[in-house]
């Protein structure tokens, strides 16, 4: 066989994980698939999305050596001037070397309140629920992706391995190659190493 016919054949084969239920349930799973990925890949860059600060914690201290930033809701995202990250937790995370960002919303900031106060939807919030077809995971990762590459925090010439999850926890993990915001459409979600399917077949048959 030539070798053109052989670059055109090849392929990678990997394994992806689909849990039953969405949550909090997966998150121990979801951080085990994710190092066990990045060890196997080669990757130090960790994306972790958090509310609370408690799963932020929970990686921070999994991926202990690696490069973790742990990525919470904007400050006033629940109600003015509030910040949902609990001191303990930003204590935490610290203490095993995670790094925190804080920022407006790639995916719903000043869209956001032109919702609120018009009732009609703009680019970001049409483009959030674009990505949710495939899971509220998925959104979240592709948000806090550009969110991290617009602070400097992860390089847009470097893959990472981005966690987020369905509410509370973690329950969905890809290998991505970040852009900025203004560079949306260099986004690259290159693996999907788990995400919730709890509508597929296999679970009912």
């Amino acid at each position: 066989m030539c070798k053109r016919a052989k670059e055109i054949m090849a392929e990678i084969i990997t394994q992806t994980v689909y849990f039953k239920k969405t949550g909090e349930t997966n998150t121990p799973r979801v951080l085990e698939l994710a190092r066990a990925r990045a060890e196997a890949l080669g990757i130090k860059k960790i994306l972790v999305a958090t509310t609370s600060g408690r799963t932020g914690a929970d990686a921070a201290k999994y991926f202990k050596g690696l490069d973790v930033v742990v990525v919470s809701h904007s400050t006033g995202f629940l109600k003015p001037d509030f910040q949902e990250l609990e001191a303990e937790y930003r204590t935490e995370i610290e203490s095993y070397g995670g790094r925190i960002l804080t920022a407006q919303h790639a995916l719903g900031g000043v869209g956001r309140a032109v919702r609120k106060k018009f009732g009609t939807y703009e680019l970001d919030e049409i483009i959030a629920n674009t990505f949710r077809v495939f899971g509220q995971g998925i959104k979240v990762i592709a948000e806090i992706s550009l969110m991290a590459a617009d602070a400097g925090l992860v390089r847009t010439d470097q893959s990472a391995v981005v966690i987020a999850g369905t509410g509370h926890g973690a329950d969905t993990a890809c290998v991505v190659l970040p852009t900025h915001a203004q560079t949306f459409f260099n986004l690259r979600i290159l693996e999907v190493l788990c995400w919730p399917a709890p509508e597929d077949p296999a679970f009912h048959s």
